[in-house]
């Protein structure tokens, strides 16, 4: 009984793992000015997803303006 206990336990925490968070949000790029509105997937859990949404972001040459909802995947 324990080994399954365990196998469930650990099929969760791998769950847990791999949380997504589906963000919708506004962003801007300052050189052209461009203003953008999108809906993504981070590979974060919603309460971490707006520093994940940040970095994915700037690596775009982004900068997040304002999350306008999130939603757990």
């Amino acid at each position: 009984m324990r080994p399954l206990f365990t196998a469930v336990a650990l099929s969760f925490a791998a769950q847990a793992a791999q949380a997504a968070c589906q963000v919708e949000y506004k962003a801007k790029r300052d050189k052209p000015f461009e203003l953008f509105y999108n809906v993504t997937t981070v590979n974060a859990p919603c309460s971490a997803a707006e520093g994940a949404l940040r970095a994915q972001l700037a690596r775009q040459g982004l900068t997040l303006l304002k999350i306008m909802s999130k939603k757990e995947k």
